[in-house]
């Protein structure tokens, strides 16, 4: 008894202004050529029943072109599987927050797909012994999340926040609805525990998973790729067999490259040297910057010498690549504290530190990682201050 695990489709998804030759957004376009190789996937592996943990589109009132893909790939999934249960349930996302609005997603009962977009439903499905507690990001709180004892299999799909387990960063840029305690979750009740939101795939407990996102559709997209690369994981979805408690990853391969450049620590350089730094930097990328989102760390960065930089080069940059972003940070500054004499301010980073370190958490977390989790969130939240970024545009 298998069943396959993905979520956080975000179709219709846009950034930057680059064009497909059609007019549509070239991210857009990304990330429905990452749907549309998950359903190949998904067909390929023919499993007994298919979930879709929410945030099937990035907005509410998605695009036409966003919504035609979707119901064109839904289709394309129940035809293939027809004897497959297909589930989806909303996300903060693409549900809409007033009662009086309705949602896209029921569209898609047309297509074959059981959907769970108002309030929690549990689904029966005898001929396969399988129970179903769908749960989606509604306003209204956690429903009770109890098992039916005369199911086989018991499984409970929902997308929302886990504290502890769901970054911070993603619970104040992305806050869901729901907010559920591992506690509450009681995982070692079900037989799977589908979960949708986080954008990284991560293991809640043996046998409760978020499957992470299928592409880069997240505020943050450069902390997801950081914890992935350290993790030694990717994008992709999940299949578990219900009757055996084994699961496997399966990862997909990005559409877009994301790609981060060595950093370059620029105190004592000059303006010469910084640009031939970026230079090297970019020469380095293996099969170069074209068509790809990169980004290059320039730390200790004088405003003077950013203001002298190689502008021609960097739009050069910006042009081979679909996006390029030169993320500069200035050099620490040192004021005079008190009235006593001079004395060196702490950083912000330090501030973080300090705070995470002495922080209360709970005895299965590793405070290291969570500090090295806490300055990343932190460089990542600076690199969009106006101040401290190059107008590659000049």
């Amino acid at each position: 008894m298998r069943l396959i695990h993905f979520s956080d489709l975000h179709l219709g998804f846009r950034q930057y202004q680059r064009l497909t030759p059609g007019g549509i957004n070239q991210r857009e376009a990304d990330v429905a050529r990452s749907f549309e190789y998950v359903v190949g996937q998904v067909i390929e592996l023919a499993p007994d029943v298919v979930m879709i943990a929410g945030d099937v589109f990035h907005n509410v009132r998605p695009t036409n072109p966003a919504i035609l893909h979707a119901f064109q790939q839904l289709v394309r999934l129940t035809r293939a599987l027809p004897d497959t249960p297909v589930i989806a349930i909303g996300g903060n996302h693409d549900t809409p927050r007033s009662t009086e609005t309705g949602g896209i997603l029921r569209l898609f009962q047309q297509a074959g797909v059981t959907v769970v977009d108002q309030e929690a439903k549990r689904l029966s499905f005898p001929e396969l012994g399988l129970s179903v507690l769908a749960v989606p990001d509604v306003p209204g709180g956690l429903p009770a999340l109890t098992t039916d004892p005369s199911a086989r299999y018991n499984v409970l799909l929902l997308h929302g926040a886990i504290p502890g387990i769901t970054p911070e960063f993603v619970s104040i840029t992305d806050r869901a609805a729901i907010e559920v305690s591992p506690e509450e979750l009681g995982a070692s009740r079900w037989n799977y525990v589908a979960l949708g939101h986080h954008h990284v795939f991560t293991e809640v407990a043996p046998n409760a998973f978020y499957s992470g996102s299928i592409d880069y559709t997240s505020v943050n997209p450069w902390g997801d790729r950081w914890e992935e690369e350290k993790r030694a994981i990717g994008k992709g979805f999940v299949e578990f067999d219900l009757e055996t408690g084994t699961h496997r990853f399966h990862r997909i391969p990005p559409s877009r490259p994301l790609i981060e450049l060595e950093s370059i620590w620029a105190r004592g350089l000059t303006v010469g040297e910084v640009d031939a730094r970026i230079q090297s930097a970019v020469e380095k990328c293996p099969g170069g910057i074209d068509d790809k989102i990169v980004r290059l760390v320039v730390r200790d960065l004088p405003r003077h010498i950013a203001r002298d930089l190689d502008h021609r080069a960097l739009r050069e940059y910006k042009r081979r690549a679909l996006h390029f972003h030169l993320d500069t940070r200035r050099p620490e500054v040192v004021r005079s504290v008190g009235v006593s004499g001079p004395g060196r301010r702490p950083s912000l980073a330090e501030l973080v530190r300090d705070k995470l370190q002495s922080r209360i958490i709970e005895a299965d977390i590793d405070r290291a990682t969570l500090v090295e989790l806490g300055l990343q969130y932190l460089r990542d939240a600076e690199s969009v201050a106006p101040a401290a970024t190059v107008d590659v545009e000049g």
